[in-house]
């Protein structure tokens, strides 16, 4: 029995494997105004949602179509922000995400985010990506949509304890595409969950998406 379970194993197909793309919700436009130019962030609703579909399509392509991606999705903001510019934001990502065979998922909150993150089997997670709005010690998936410069829903470097560290296969392969994350929250990512967190020392730039390229950082990416 032991080597026929071994062998189930081995042959598994590549979209047995999991990927987990965890997207932050943008800034409400009435407080990005309020910035002056240079901080303000989120003029374009959909800097998150982007980055995250052009990382989905790159996943695709890198192991195949039919691979599982999970795209837990901030509706919140997508919610506020889409009512404000009087578009369908969240339709529009419910679109995209069946156009290109995501699951998506909702959450409403932090710990809402971390039971979607752990609903995947043991050892299944090959990658995970964030993208949001972050500070060393934060993932957040909230930052000014509701109250200027104030997040009201994320993951602290406390609480990834809470994450359970037996879903992620043993080479996963983790990047935050948030600020400054690699100034802490990497090494705590390490040391709760058993592997590297590349993050940003520094900020992190979304205007490469102009081009469909990946977010850059002005500074380095560390593990």
């Amino acid at each position: 029995m032991k080597h026929l379970l071994l062998l189930l194993l081995l042959v598994l197909p590549a979209s047995a494997t999991h990927h987990i793309i965890l997207c932050g919700g943008p800034a409400s436009l009435r407080w990005e105004k309020l910035r002056v130019k240079k901080d303000q962030h989120d003029a374009w609703w959909a800097n998150f949602e982007y980055a995250s579909i052009l990382r989905a399509e790159e996943l695709q392509r890198a192991y195949d179509k039919s691979c599982k991606i999970t795209w837990i999705v901030y509706k919140p903001g997508y919610d506020r922000r889409g009512r404000e510019d009087g578009k369908p934001y969240t339709t529009w990502i419910r679109e995209n995400a069946a156009k290109r065979n995501i699951k998506l998922l909702w959450v409403n909150s932090g710990p809402g985010a971390i039971r979607a993150i752990n609903s995947h089997p043991a050892g299944s997670v090959t990658t995970f990506d964030f993208f949001g709005h972050s500070n060393r010690h934060c993932l957040m998936l909230d930052y000014g949509s509701d109250v200027m410069a104030v997040s009201q829903a994320w993951i602290h470097e406390n609480e990834l304890g809470k994450i359970r560290r037996s879903i992620f296969s043993r080479n996963c392969f983790s990047k935050s595409w948030g600020c400054h994350t690699g100034e802490s929250m990497s090494a705590i990512w390490r040391q709760k969950l058993g592997h590297t967190l590349i993050g940003a020392r520094g900020k992190t730039d979304y205007a490469a998406l102009n081009k469909k390229q990946m977010p850059r950082v002005n500074g380095s990416w560390v593990r």
